[in-house]
């Protein structure tokens, strides 16, 4: 049945064969919300372009009007200026988080090894489940919002990066990504209900531009507030090399 499940989800987004034609994506986006606020930087990704490679994780984060970048890959973040110079660095990026309360403040390689392998799982799904190592499972139906959708839980293989090695997207009667949740292991297995909306035809790969993270009552249920995270992306485009 994940199989079943998986193919629908690939062919609503765009399809397979179309998606292996490219090698990057780029888009620009505002990111916000309670998250940020609580780790001691407020409004420092709210005019972004992010860049991702697609069939490896590799991640640029421009901080637009402020000649820096984030530089990610799962083993080493930097924060460069736009010419490529190092300003800082750090080996093993996940163990910097080792420790951490709810109210750590985070420096700009945290928020370079966060939000580098979050966006990069975003862009990609569903199509990074047909990578190497992944491996899938459909789970009970699910009823919100007055669909029922179909859970598919993901197993991450070890070398990819990501919030937790397992985690489930849900998917509407049309094979688009409703929503998809996951304990977010370097708050300390905070879960958070990540819910895709505004779908766009960019180059034949349906794509949501705008995610709204709540967290979860003990039920999976959404709760309300705080918003933990908003994207909105715009300008997306995938390139070929």
């Amino acid at each position: 049945m994940s199989a079943d499940l998986l193919a629908k989800a690939i062919a609503a987004h765009g399809g397979l064969d179309r998606w292996n034609q490219f090698a990057s994506v780029r888009a620009a986006g505002s990111i916000g919300g309670a998250l940020w606020v609580a780790r001691g930087k407020p409004g420092v990704l709210a005019d972004v372009t992010v860049e991702a490679r697609l069939h490896e994780q590799r991640v640029t984060i421009h901080l637009n009007g402020r000649g820096i970048r984030y530089s990610f890959v799962p083993s080493r973040v930097a924060v460069e200026d736009e010419s490529g110079r190092v300003v800082s660095e750090r080996a093993d990026p996940r163990g910097a988080f080792l420790g951490h309360t709810a109210t750590t403040p985070w420096d700009d390689l945290h928020l370079a090894y966060f939000n580098g392998y979050a966006l990069w799982t975003y862009l990609t799904i569903p199509f990074l489940y047909t990578y190497p190592g992944f491996v899938t499972e459909e789970l009970p139906p699910w009823s919100e919002n007055g669909e029922v959708w179909r859970p598919l839980k993901a197993t991450f293989p070890a070398g990819v990066a990501s919030h937790a090695r397992e985690q489930v997207s849900y998917f509407g009667p049309d094979g688009l990504l409703r929503r998809h949740e996951y304990a977010v292991d370097v708050l300390g297995g905070t879960t958070g209900l990540n819910y895709a909306n505004d779908y766009r035809t960019v180059s034949g790969i349906v794509i949501p531009v705008t995610r709204r993270v709540y967290p979860a009552d003990a039920d999976h249920r959404k709760i309300a507030e705080p918003l933990l995270v908003s994207i909105d992306l715009r300008d997306i485009a995938f390139e070929t090399v």
